[in-house]
């Protein structure tokens, strides 16, 4: 498997999206999902891709369970911070407090001491960038996290957080169906 870098950490050049392994669209076999993670290693597929929105946390716990006695072998990206208000519509959160107990939540459902590549999967409007990229940047100073990233934000917001501590992925949701 050809490999790419995202800043300093080297990923398969196809990674597994794991969202769709614990309940999104319906009720998915977990077993056959920790067997999809398994066999993607084996093909040399190492980067996985989660979020603590996918299932409620189950898909986080989904990937801890999978990756348990080859964890060295996979390099895992999480995100925090897409929510739903209490109408159901999307909202998201940033804060610093947040920021911190989301990232624990993360570890102990992975079941590791290290997230490799840690998002905030939607901007929180309330709260500046810095802030948010700043509170992030607390846990990888522990060694928790060993990069950042971004998700669905545009140049400005990219150049104002990695000002604030070094970006290593953007990621932006595209679809070959709804260009």
């Amino acid at each position: 498997m050809k490999r790419r870098r995202l800043g300093e950490l080297e990923v398969s050049a196809v990674g597994l999206g794991c969202a769709t392994m614990t309940p999104f669209y319906d009720e998915p076999d977990s077993d056959a999902a920790v067997d999809t993670v398994r066999r993607a290693r084996e093909i040399g597929v190492n980067f996985l891709d989660s979020s603590d929105a996918y299932g409620l946390g189950r898909n986080e716990e989904l990937i801890g369970r999978a990756v348990k006695s080859h964890r060295d072998e996979y390099l895992i990206a999480s995100k925090f911070g897409n929510l739903r208000a209490a109408d159901g519509s999307p909202t998201s959160a940033g804060r610093r407090e947040y920021v911190k107990a989301c990232c624990e939540r993360s570890l102990k459902r992975l079941e590791t001491d290290v997230i490799d590549l840690y998002y905030i999967h939607r901007v929180d409007p309330t709260v500046p960038i810095e802030d948010t990229v700043g509170a992030m940047s607390d846990p990888a100073g522990q060694g928790k996290i060993r990069h950042l990233g971004l998700c669905e934000v545009g140049a400005a917001t990219i150049r104002r957080a990695h000002a604030t501590h070094p970006l290593s992925a953007v990621q932006i949701e595209y679809s070959l169906l709804e260009p």
